[in-house]
């Protein structure tokens, strides 16, 4: 890989996915880096938005890389790493497949081999993309919790359990050999590319289950436009740079990351199934009497799951995250990182369903 002396490299690992796809567009368009994105397709393709965009430009020029690395290759994470000054570790498997031994190899066995080739690369400085998750146990809700909360002893799924463990991992090896590491804890991510949120809610309003509210309706929570997502990445990463009293604040700690708009969580999915013309939800349904079906749902899942069953989206843990409050406090990041949102709910509200595709 030819580098200029003068350019500085950064890897965006998971580079194809979700919030990737922003911050890798945001450090283009910032000019602060060249980025090379890591991911496990064989080739990039790009959508023709991005073919047209600042992404195809920046390929054609130069200025981005594609690398194909796994992360639960170490060989692989060399190569992709040499001669970068950051990593933005953002790799992750998706969220909503419960599979234990597919988190734990990419999420923590991964992150283990992100570290080890940082430091043998001589990487100056480590961004990992860890979850609000972390800290949730399936069943207390979460009222604007900071960071002294501790891990959740027993997690709501294995990614979140899995990301626990490889944010320790991370925030532990801050200092080895002059790498400066940090966390994000985003919550509740939403905008335009999401695969998780905004299509199980609209796959659910065809299926006219929309209706529906689970629980008593006033549990709130916080979610995260994904473009604050992407800027609180840059943040970070300045901070870090910062070198002096501004970096050794930012270096070694966690950060909950949210839109510091706390709102009813059946309010935000109403307003974007009307942003889509579906029909709000106004039914109230007691959690306790849904409860047995999703148990019923994951038993049959566990049956079927190998002979291709999909993932169901009615489970206990889902239940579970539908029906309790969480919410977050993010004035660690907005002191230590210097962290605001850049684009707020209440300018989203006007344009929630052009964002949403």
């Amino acid at each position: 890989m030819s580098m200029g002396s003068e350019e500085k490299w950064c890897v965006v690992t998971g580079g194809r996915g979700f919030a990737a796809r922003h911050l890798v567009e945001m450090l283009i368009s910032s000019k602060m880096f060249s980025v090379r994105i890591v991911d496990l397709g064989s080739s990039i393709e790009l959508e023709a938005s991005e073919e047209k965009g600042i992404l195809g430009e920046a390929l054609r020029s130069g200025r981005a890389q594609y690398v194909s690395a796994d992360l639960r290759d170490k060989a692989q994470l060399l190569k992709a790493f040499e001669g970068v000054e950051v990593v933005f570790h953002m790799a992750a498997p998706n969220s909503s497949i419960n599979n234990y031994k597919l988190h734990y190899s990419v999420n923590v066995e991964g992150a283990k081999n992100v570290i080890d080739a940082c430091v043998e690369k001589n990487v100056k400085r480590l961004i990992y993309t860890s979850s609000a998750s972390v800290v949730f146990d399936g069943i207390n809700g979460l009222v604007n919790a900071d960071e002294t909360l501790p891990y959740a002893s027993k997690h709501n799924d294995f990614y979140s359990a899995t990301k626990a463990e490889g944010e320790a991992l991370i925030l532990k090896a801050n200092g080895l050999n002059g790498l400066l590491t940090c966390s994000l804890r985003p919550s509740g991510i939403f905008g335009p590319g999401d695969r998780l949120l905004v299509p199980s809610l609209v796959a659910n309003a065809r299926a006219g289950k929309s209706k529906f509210i689970i629980g008593k309706g006033n549990n709130t929570y916080d979610f995260t436009y994904v473009e604050n997502v992407g800027h609180a990445h840059v943040c970070a990463e300045r901070a870090l740079a910062s070198g002096g009293m501004i970096a050794e604040k930012a270096a070694g700690q966690a950060y909950f990351i949210t839109n510091m708009e706390p709102i009813k969580f059946w309010e935000f999915v109403s307003l974007i199934l009307d942003g889509l013309g579906y029909e709000r939800p106004r039914i109230k349904i007691p959690a306790y009497l849904v409860m047995p079906i999703a148990h019923m749902v994951n038993w049959i899942y566990t049956l079927l799951g190998p002979y291709g069953m999909p993932v169901p989206q009615f489970t206990p843990s889902r239940i579970r995250l539908l029906s309790c409050c969480r919410t977050f406090n993010s004035s660690k990041a907005k002191d230590r990182l210097f962290y605001t949102p850049i684009v707020s709910l209440q300018e989203l509200k006007k344009t929630m369903c052009i964002l949403l595709y």
